[in-house]
């Protein structure tokens, strides 16, 4: 059986770009806060936002745009626009 070719979606890959480049962001400034119990809260709390994304990420690399993509998208705005508002960063 063939495998199906998965759907492409360009502005849909800017949103992931723009998210990668958001999250790597976060990340490198959490790594810069010298205090460590600091430090390990805020990775504790962006977890969340990291595993949003990678599911995203994933899930358009497996399947291209899909159903599921503007929910992944959406569920993951709403967990970084969380971080920012309960952290400052």
């Amino acid at each position: 059986m063939p495998k199906k070719r998965r759907k492409l979606n360009k502005d849909f890959e800017r949103k992931i770009y723009s998210s990668k480049k958001n999250v790597e962001l976060v990340l490198a400034k959490i790594y810069d806060i010298d205090d460590e119990d600091i430090q390990k809260e805020y990775m504790s709390a962006f977890n969340g936002v990291v595993h949003l994304y990678d599911q995203l990420k994933e899930d358009y690399e497996q399947k291209g745009f899909n159903d599921e993509s503007e929910k992944l998208i959406t569920n993951y705005i709403n967990a970084f626009n969380l971080f920012e508002s309960e952290f400052e960063i």
